[in-house]
């Protein structure tokens, strides 16, 4: 089955997180992500703390730009996480927007290059291997995590492009999709990663797909939608988004997950009037439904 979340948007103010997570706990809620946008909030802090005021949610971060990392450093701080959390925490790791990462110095010549060496380097950090890398970014001198986790955890990456969706096959445990994917961008996507894992040797596995879903419901969800599109620059169509109640919803998320999804992560819009009542409609009211046979039993 399909697992389900929920993004809380870092637009809200940091303080409404502990409030957003209590009530994603308590409604049943699977999932609850997380994003680290410049310059809004940490994702690794924020994480921590709805770890720390919840017992059974997963938190999700996607995704922590690598140019702003040393990798050693998001090492560390995932094996903490990990070892605090067993079980309950998934980091993805990805290029960033690259206007940001150029507002502070820190964009790459070759960004997939910097997120290969990442993510090769990070996932045998998390192994527990002591790694020596003298790439085009990435350089570490027999670097070893003193407390990596008991089990090595799933490493996740943000991707769109083609190269980066391959990329992701090759080196990655699973792959995010912006909102922005369609039905089809979806199919792409499971395409493009699996050629990544057959050219790496890789035809053991699952590889997880997480999709975000753009989503509003109440009496003004179509307009606050289309708005929300536009204001990010997407083509208000019904392929980019769902308005409605949720049995519309649930449809989505079931043609998502038709498509190759894993995960699909609601994603309110940013001005979502009620972050804790979209909790407890996606849990309440949305994961129902997905339990329920499509034809309705």
């Amino acid at each position: 089955m399909t697992s389900l979340g929920v993004v809380f948007r870092p637009q809200l103010p940091p303080e409404r997180l502990r409030a957003v997570a209590r009530e994603a706990e308590e409604a049943g809620l699977e999932e609850l992500w997380l994003w680290e946008d410049c310059f809004l909030e940490g994702g690794v802090s924020a994480a921590a703390a709805a770890l720390a005021w919840t017992e059974r949610l997963t938190v999700g971060v996607g995704l922590l730009p690598v140019p702003l990392r040393n990798v050693a450093v998001t090492a560390m701080e995932a094996a903490t996480l990990h070892r605090l959390f067993p079980g309950r925490a998934v980091l993805a790791v990805g290029h960033g927007v690259q206007e940001w990462m150029e507002q502070v110095g820190a964009r790459a010549e070759s960004p997939v290059t910097l997120l290969r060496e990442h993510l090769e380097a990070l996932r045998a950090l998390l192994r527990g291997e002591r790694v020596t890398s003298d790439g085009r970014y990435v350089k570490l001198d027999g670097v070893a995590l003193d407390w990596p986790p008991a089990e090595a955890p799933e490493v996740l990456t943000g991707a769109t492009g083609p190269r980066t969706l391959r990329l992701a096959g090759e080196v990655a445990d699973g792959t995010v999709l912006t909102a922005s994917t369609t039905l089809d961008g979806v199919r792409r996507a499971r395409r493009l990663i699996e050629e990544g894992r057959q050219a790496a040797g890789r035809t053991s596995g699952h590889h997880r797909v997480v999709v975000y879903l753009h989503t509003t419901t109440g009496a003004d969800a179509a307009a606050r939608l289309r708005a929300e599109l536009e204001a990010n620059g997407e083509n208000p169509v019904p392929e980019h988004g769902v308005a409605g109640d949720a049995e519309s919803v649930a449809k989505a998320v079931r043609r998502l997950a038709e498509a190759g999804a894993d995960t699909v992560v609601l994603q309110p819009t940013a001005d979502e009037p009620d972050p804790e009542g979209f909790v407890r409609f996606a849990a309440g009211q949305v994961r129902p439904l997905l339990r329920r046979d499509p034809s309705g039993r």
